[in-house]
């Protein structure tokens, strides 16, 4: 089985996401993404041709784990105390 070599991890509990590569076997992670812009800019400057497309739909090429894919943000938990 094949895996999409770019990898937009679950959402940290203070927000963002993770943003990894896989090349030649291995991960490099390449930020903390807020945005979709923080990883169109993340993946160019790794050198991945036409970002914006890749972000905008690749599915072959990215994966979005957990949450829905372009949500940057931890929903408030419903244990919190006001």
């Amino acid at each position: 089985m094949q895996h999409a070599p770019i990898v937009v991890h679950h959402i940290a509990p203070a927000g963002g996401r993770r943003v990894s590569l896989r090349t030649d076997g291995r991960d490099t992670v390449l930020g903390l993404a807020r945005s979709d812009a923080d990883v169109i800019e993340f993946l160019r400057r790794a050198g991945v041709p036409d970002p914006d497309e890749v972000v905008l739909g690749d599915t072959e090429l990215i994966a979005w784990q957990g949450e829905e894919p372009h949500t940057y943000e931890a929903e408030p938990s419903d244990t919190d105390i006001p």
